[in-house]
């Protein structure tokens, strides 16, 4: 059976679920979430989802949200990305300070500075975010230096979760060549067999409702 997994192209926590199922070798299949057509607004959607929000991930009777439920879905099922078994809390904590300190402020800050029109936007709360982003880039890059993954020898769903906004070209404050470590690590990312940039993985760009 096909797994089907709600999402769009702009979203980065999204992209955390579609890649980790993309790499992991199983069947699935992305459907597309209006999101800025109001789709997750809607009855039909809170039927899917309650809290309104994308990914979810359909497999069968399984029925999950929140792209870090999502991914360790994923190695449960495929085996990968878990990392070794004295590891897995260590990924944990990664996915977990992902979410925390840098997801959810990059994908707040990029909503704010490219999807809202230039006079609703508060400049204030955006310079704001962007210092905490400079902090959590550090502590990534810092983390970094002398390894080739966030946790242990290979990819794993810290690796995942971490570069969930990080390749995004609309602007919000990062800027990959500014930070060396980090810059390495995407490249190892890029460089696994089978990665897709989230706007060639996932349906929806902003170039399509241009």
């Amino acid at each position: 059976m096909t797994i089907k997994l709600h999402c769009f192209g702009e979203s980065g926590n999204a992209y955390k679920a579609a890649l980790s199922l993309e790499l992991s070798g199983l069947e699935w299949e992305p459907v597309f979430v209006d999101f800025f057509g109001g789709t997750t607004r809607s009855p039909e959607y809170r039927a899917i989802n309650v809290m309104g929000e994308a990914p979810v991930l359909i497999d069968g009777d399984m029925r999950l949200t929140q792209s870090g439920a999502i991914q360790a879905y994923v190695t449960e099922k495929s085996g990968k990305f878990g990392g070794m078994p004295d590891q897995k809390y260590e990924v944990l904590r990664w996915v977990l300070w992902d979410n925390h300190k840098l997801s959810s402020m990059a994908g707040m800050t990029r909503f704010l500075i490219n999807f809202l029109p230039e006079d609703r936007q508060p400049k204030e709360v955006i310079g704001f975010n962007q210092g905490r982003l400079k902090s959590a880039y550090q502590t990534l890059d810092t983390h970094l230096a002398g390894r080739d993954w966030i946790v242990g020898d290979g990819a794993t769903n810290a690796d995942f979760s971490c570069c969930g906004y990080l390749f995004y070209p609309e602007p919000f404050g990062f800027v990959r060549a500014d930070w060396a470590n980090i810059d390495r690590w995407m490249s190892n990312i890029e460089a696994l067999n089978g990665w897709k940039h989230p706007y060639d993985l996932m349906p929806g760009k902003p170039s399509d409702r241009a």
